[in-house]
């Protein structure tokens, strides 16, 4: 098995591609401190010093790390967490978080939704990150950042430049889009 890796717009998080398919639909992030045992990939990466939390998607893992800790060193130390548990076909989540749309959303919702999973999703899972409706009310939109793209610099202009005003083009009941409140 071959992993190769891609730094993100994040510098505190490495896209990992094992060249295989990780999760069937959405992603999953596990962050330090957080129950891991939906996900035996997730908790075995947190056990390496300096991982500060992981997100799967359909074909790469990201991997964030603590702020005193070196790339250099961390790296290997993933590699090959991630090479054993993937070439001994170990379960990498047992539970599944993908996003839906519900029929009893509100067709506003819905919408947002739909726009989020078709437009939005694709081009941040690139980068090694996932961007997750949280609500809409009053006419702000509330999402959450994950992955490489949540404390990454960029994510605010990413939010405010692109994402508010693709929204606000197509759902004109849209004013605003706001990072929720972890």
């Amino acid at each position: 098995m071959f992993i190769q890796t891609e730094n993100t717009p994040n510098p505190a998080t490495v896209k990992f591609l094992p060249g295989r398919t990780v999760l069937a639909q959405g992603t999953a992030e596990f962050r330090a401190g957080e129950d891991l045992s939906a996900s035996p990939l997730a908790a075995r990466l947190m056990r390496i010093v300096g991982v500060k939390g992981v997100m799967l998607g359909r074909d790469f893992i990201s991997v964030s790390k603590a702020g005193d800790t070196d790339w250099p060193m961390l790296k290997p130390m993933i590699m090959a967490a991630l090479m054993e548990h993937l070439t001994t076909e170990q379960p990498i989540l047992l539970a599944s978080e993908a996003e839906t749309i519900a029929a009893d959303d509100d067709p506003l919702v819905a919408q947002i939704k739909e726009l989020i999973e078709t437009r939005v999703r694709p081009a941040v899972r690139m980068d090694g990150g996932d961007i997750v409706f949280d609500r809409f009310e009053d006419g702000i939109v509330y999402l959450s950042m994950r992955g490489a793209c949540a404390g990454c610099p960029s994510s605010t202009l990413t939010l405010k430049s692109g994402i508010e005003n693709m929204l606000r083009h197509f759902v004109p009941e849209v004013i605003e889009v706001r990072q929720a409140e972890e």
